[in-house]
């Protein structure tokens, strides 16, 4: 990807972090799941989306689109990059907002866990997700984007533009109303 068209680009990062909010959302079912045996909503908001994992989403593509096609350096970087920004984001959120949105003391193979705000597992799992947007999803994303692109631009915006307002949402219920 050199020298990308911001015409293209913006749309494209928008679907991007939209579609890894989705699949945050999933892997955090899931999780749940496993550690409680029960299903129950997870993440912040309303819908199926969690905007860490687009945040997270976001700084992979960045860090890795020079080198997508190097599968462990990719691994490496998503790993090493998204397990600071957790960690980072997970004190922050907790020292200076005084909310703790996860705790991996807490849960299932937290191995290595720093206070519940990274383990082995979620650094790992940051790889493998590095991995799944830079060789499957952003692909399949600039496929959609390139064949069909006033449809791709509709649907990123109405999608995105609902994953924006949901947060607007829940932010302004759950902490700005109490």
């Amino acid at each position: 990807m050199t020298k990308p068209d911001p015409k293209k680009l913006i749309p494209l990062l928008l679907m991007i972090y939209t579609v890894a909010g989705i699949i945050g959302f999933i892997y955090e079912e899931i999780c749940g799941y496993i550690n409680e045996g029960e299903w129950f909503k997870r993440g912040t908001t309303y819908g199926p989306w969690i905007p860490i994992y687009g945040f997270g989403a976001f700084l992979i593509f960045f860090l890795t689109v020079k080198v997508r096609k190097k599968t462990l350096l990719v691994f490496l970087i998503s790993s090493l990059a998204c397990g600071l920004f957790e960690l980072s984001a997970g004190f922050i959120l907790d020292k200076v907002f005084h909310l703790r949105l996860w705790d991996y003391s807490q849960v299932i193979l937290n191995w290595g866990h720093v206070n519940g705000y990274i383990c082995i597992r979620s650094v790992i799992t940051w790889g493998i997700f590095g991995l799944l947007l830079m060789m499957v999803v952003l692909p399949l994303v600039e496929k959609f984007q390139k064949r069909r692109p006033k449809a791709f631009n509709i649907v990123t915006i109405a999608l995105f533009s609902l994953f924006v307002l949901d947060i607007i949402l829940s932010l302004s219920i759950k902490y700005i109303g109490k």
